[in-house]
């Protein structure tokens, strides 16, 4: 049974109130793979009556009336993602669509839909407890520099009106606010929990923290912003984690508490054995349904956490770097769940989480003594202590796909091909190769540049150089042919227009133009979002070179799709610029051809019907003649006429 989103739903129920009334800027999917869902059946298994408020009419303050006033508080979520991410592109252009609305309509939720929340509820509801809890209020929890804005901004929790936040996954600090407050403590009182947020007028209650740069300081200046940031970034450790303290002015503070200890694996497998129904609520079946419940439907979540420590990811921030795995059996038993659904068609699409073959904490100490403050555990290079073992994942995989009605079990979430290096044994490289893949294995080197590499936190190139040959060797053993999908990133920190051409270059040598490209998306609490703010690397402090200027971005994007006409002028200027105008020319290393020959070749161009035709519009090229140069271990097109060679 769905929980409530009505009065009238409660009422049947036999409520008079509800314990707590749970708003969020999605729409209401009761299936583990939401926050929501996963934080409201965890209050239902304690005992606590929880309404569903979803994607209120934020300029109407009754829409938030529905239930009346809870028991006990309020709890706000923007959402599976930040609400700014959510509605723009990296260049700040509305998304057409948003993937967790029903029929993917645009526009149900507000910009900052956390602090617009909190704020509609306070005007109603003057004492409620409110407690934020999402990705969006983890990621703003201290002041934080917001791309869309290109401003410093205070705590979400200031802005909102909220009274607490509850970062990162949330299970243990819920209960245990729930229970605090059930047992009649003021929710002021409530100070001292791991993984929440609250805010105070002095430091009487407050011990044993670390005093941060003011809001003020960090305004001023950018460097200060920066060792503001990293000293954050070094305590997200639920182990070593210190409490930390963020002065506003003399009478407010904004503490951080150190982050909640990991899940067991029994705890959780006993979060996703809850009664879940596993689908949106049927109320958006007239719309529908909910593109992005359509995607996760036949997933498995096998882990959280990531120790991988890419510069321009947050999950250090929100779920930390210890990993946390589900049982076999309880992957199994989920598994079994998705058979038995009508719309099953033999394939689970996925098993892993933030990274795919992640299924042990790094090495033996992180449980006792937590992950290192001041190193990563797989860049540079994989630390000393890193155990790596797929022994494990394998044995899942193996008894996943041997299910009935089971034909396919697929891994989407995402390889760490250096990891998956460092384990000697090349069992787990042969079963993926051999039935986890289906043609092709997106990866994320992300670049080619080890200076820009080096900013983000990935392993040199040569790492996934090394990668690909035993992929590539493995298909040719297994008589395969399957293929990488790099996935590469434009205009990140450290990346100057030499290295955008490096880049292209290198799609080149691989006779590849991909067709999605990400340029580089300045979210909140991460590493390269700091640098893309202050110009230093919080790490070192050192000067770090940023393309912030819209045209430089474009010149480097399109130097990625150099093939696309479209993006000929931009190419052409960016060549010019990086002094590589001998990538202007007929010889079959040039990127483009002088402007007259090109266009007389585009016009000479026979035009084609069918989906092997350039894409004007999209950006993109779509050949589906690739073929695997073994000798070479690249992707390279199928047929080339002798013009698109000289090129």
């Amino acid at each position: 049974m769905f929980l409530p989103i009505s009065k009238e739903d409660m009422k049947r129920r036999g409520w008079k109130q509800v314990d707590f009334v749970y708003v969020i800027g999605d729409a209401y999917v009761d299936h583990p793979s939401f926050g929501h869902a996963i934080i409201s059946r965890i209050l239902e298994s304690r005992g606590y009556k929880v309404g569903i408020i979803s994607q209120p009419d934020w300029k109407d303050k009754n829409s938030v009336t529905i239930f009346g006033e809870p028991r006990l508080g309020f709890l706000v979520s923007a959402g599976n993602m930040d609400s700014m991410v959510n509605h723009y592109s990296v260049s700040k252009k509305r998304r057409p669509s948003d993937a967790y609305t029903p029929g993917g309509v645009m526009g149900k939720r507000p910009d900052y839909a956390a602090v617009v929340y909190g704020n509609l509820i306070r005007q109603t509801y003057k004492n409620t407890p409110i407690i934020l809890g999402g990705i969006e209020a983890s990621l703003r929890r201290l002041a934080h520099y917001d791309y869309w804005s290109d401003k410093v901004k205070r705590s979400v929790l200031l802005d909102s009106g909220a009274d607490m936040i509850s970062y990162g996954m949330g299970e243990r600090s819920i209960v245990e606010i729930a229970d605090a407050l059930n047992a009649g403590i003021e929710i002021q009182d409530l100070t001292y929990l791991d993984g929440t947020v609250v805010k105070v007028k002095d430091l009487d209650s407050i011990y044993d923290a670390e005093i941060l740069p003011s809001f003020e300081e960090i305004k001023e200046s950018k460097e200060t912003y920066a060792r503001s940031f990293y000293k954050q970034y070094c305590n997200t450790d639920p182990f070593s984690g210190k409490r930390l303290v963020e002065p506003y002015n003399e009478h407010l503070y904004v503490v951080q508490n150190p982050p909640a200890k990991p899940l067991t694996q029994m705890e959780m497998d006993d979060v996703y054995a809850l009664p879940y129904m596993r689908t949106f609520h049927p109320s958006y079946k007239k719309d529908g349904g909910i593109p992005a419940a359509k995607e996760i439907q036949f997933s498995l979540i096998s882990n959280r956490g990531c120790f991988g420590g890419c510069s321009f990811c947050a999950l250090t921030f929100h779920q930390g770097r210890i990993i946390q795995t589900r049982s076999k059996e309880s992957l199994v038993q989920e598994a079994k769940l998705c058979i038995q659904e009508p719309e099953f068609k033999g394939y689970i699409h996925d098993v892993g989480g933030p990274t795919a073959n992640f299924r042990q904490p790094a090495c033996k100490k992180q449980l006792k003594y937590g992950a290192c403050t001041n190193k990563q555990c797989l860049f540079p290079e994989p630390c000393k202590n890193l155990v790596a073992d797929h022994k494990e994942y394998i044995d899942i995989l193996r008894t996943l796909r041997s299910l009935p009605k089971v034909k396919k079990v697929f891994i989407r979430s995402g390889i760490r091909f250096d990891y998956l290096l460092a384990d000697k044994d090349p069992t787990f490289l042969k079963e993926l190769c051999e039935y986890h893949v289906s043609g092709q294995l997106k990866v994320a080197p992300e670049h080619v540049s080890d200076a820009v590499l080096q900013k983000m936190g990935k392993p040199k190139n040569s790492v996934y150089e090394t990668f690909t040959k035993k992929f590539y060797k493995m298909n040719e053993q297994l008589e395969k042919k399957q293929y990488l999908v790099p996935y590469l990133m434009s205009s990140h920190p450290g990346s100057t227009l030499k290295e955008a051409v490096e880049l292209a270059e290198y799609c080149r040598d691989l006779g590849y133009m991909p067709e999605q490209v990400q340029d580089f998306y300045p979210t909140p609490s991460t590493i390269s979002t700091c640098m893309y703010y202050t110009g230093l690397d919080p790490r070192t402090m050192e000067a770090v070179y940023v393309p912030k200027n819209p045209h430089e971005k474009a010149m480097q994007r399109a130097l990625i799709q150099y093939r696309n006409p479209a993006n000929y002028n931009l190419v052409k200027e960016a060549l010019v610029k990086a002094g590589r105008t001998d990538l202007i020319g007929f010889d079959e290393q040039c990127l483009i051809r002088p402007r007259q020959f090109a266009k007389e070749k585009q016009d000479a161009a026979p035009k084609r019907k069918g989906t092997n035709v350039q894409k004007k519009k999209a950006g993109t090229r779509v050949n589906s003649k690739n073929r695997v140069d073994t000798k070479n271990n690249r992707v390279r097109s199928g047929k080339r006429n002798k013009t698109e060679k000289r090129r």
